[in-house]
């Protein structure tokens, strides 16, 4: 059983035609709101799982050793993980496990940092990282929607220190915490569901990123395949809400958690 806390790492701008995909911008804009640029804040939320024993990370947000590479999504209020934990009482090193959902910039940035004598480390000297195997895959011959995404500073020192572990198929870890993979907005996304006192939360990252996107034929234009995403999408959310899941939205500035409910063919983001 694992106690849950959620972090937000800071925000980005992203475009509501590429967040929102074919939805026309009267019908997101009243879900969403945008600047006059049609730019949309998006936060870059984390969870981290806490039990006896573990103390899991899921995802790291953007981090600070590339912002110019990324300056047209004029990131902004960052908070570093290490500062996210200190306020929770931890510090870097308490943490036994990291959780990437997949290898996009704003979702592992933090996974690894420039120390002291200007070398790329990971962040988490005493932690377990796990990344699916296609992840994995991705990042060796990254296809060309996601080039552009995927940096190598965040994932090969993890990899040369020895300390990534690859998930192949929908697996349990840890009693109380599995991971599941789901494919559309990137090859191999992994889900993590946690089992806690309130019951099992999910944090289904780019499958769902805002709560707006609960409703199927909401599919970003980010996402490498919008059919395979609506599959993914109705798969996870028909269990979330026959199960009464709680979900963690990565990217939903406004909405931090809900469930889901079957609206006639669709489903719904309800309050909690």
């Amino acid at each position: 059983m694992f106690d849950i806390h959620i972090l937000n790492t800071g925000y980005f701008m992203a475009d509501g035609g590429a967040m929102f995909g074919a939805v026309p911008k009267k019908a997101w804009q009243r879900k969403y709101s945008a600047n006059a640029d049609n730019l949309c804040p998006l936060v870059m939320r984390c969870v981290l799982a806490v039990s006896d024993k573990k103390k899991i990370l899921i995802d790291t947000g953007l981090g600070d050793k590339y912002l110019d590479k990324i300056a047209y999504y004029q990131p902004h209020k960052l908070v570093s993980i290490p500062e996210a934990l200190a306020e929770l009482g931890y510090t870097t090193d308490d943490i036994t496990d990291v959780v990437l959902t997949h290898l996009h910039f704003d979702h592992c940035g933090y996974a690894t940092y420039i120390d002291s004598e200007n070398k790329l480390v990971p962040s988490f000297a005493n932690a377990k990282y796990w990344l699916s195997e296609k992840q994995w895959r991705n990042y060796l011959l990254p296809n060309r929607l996601e080039r552009d995404a995927i940096f190598e500073e965040n994932i090969l020192p993890v990899f040369e220190a020895g300390q990534l572990f690859f998930v192949e198929n929908d697996a349990s870890i840890y009693d109380g915490f599995s991971l599941r993979l789901f494919n559309g907005h990137s090859e191999g996304q992994l889900v993590p569901y946690i089992e806690t006192k309130n019951g099992v939360f999910t944090f289904p990252g780019d499958v769902v990123p805002t709560a707006a996107h609960v409703s199927l034929e909401w599919i970003s234009a980010y996402d490498i395949s919008a059919i395979i995403s609506l599959r993914e999408k109705e798969r996870f959310l028909s269990e979330a809400q026959k199960e009464g899941y709680t979900l963690v939205y990565c990217h939903d500035s406004k909405i931090e958690t809900s469930k889901v409910k079957t609206l006639g063919d669709n489903y719904k983001a309800l309050k909690v």
